[in-house]
């Protein structure tokens, strides 16, 4: 039996784990690439908006969000994809479900820029 890691070697296996993890999105899903690459073109224009700190925090979050969601849609079509490779309703719920959340997320975030430049652009 392999024995259990304790303190910063768990600590660092983790961060491993979440690495293999990230690149593994990056390498086989389309989806993750491009909210990467919209989050890595929307990040600097953060810093040169003219909001409050706060609100510079909430978009930051929102587009951070969208990601995650991704992942773990990503993940669950995976699972999905090995228990269950022939058509199957519960399956195609369970990947339509992931699906709608990261419409959601990406719904979120699109609505929190649109109010960013609606403050920016009407505000006295």
């Amino acid at each position: 039996m392999k024995a259990n890691k304790t303190g910063i070697a768990r600590i660092l296996a983790a961060f491993t784990y979440s690495a293999d993890g990230i690149s593994a999105a990056f390498r086989h899903e389309a989806a993750f690439r491009q909210e990467s690459l919209l989050y890595v073109l929307l990040l600097p224009l953060l810093y040169f908006l003219p909001l409050p700190l706060l609100y510079k925090g909430l978009l930051l979050a929102v587009n951070t969000l969208v990601l995650i969601v991704e992942l773990l849609n990503s993940a669950i079509e995976s699972v999905v994809d090995l228990v269950s490779p022939d058509y199957n309703i519960y399956a195609k719920r369970a990947k339509d479900m992931g699906s709608a959340a990261v419409l959601f997320s990406l719904l979120l975030a699109l609505a929190l820029w649109v109010l960013a430049f609606l403050d920016i652009f009407f505000s006295s």
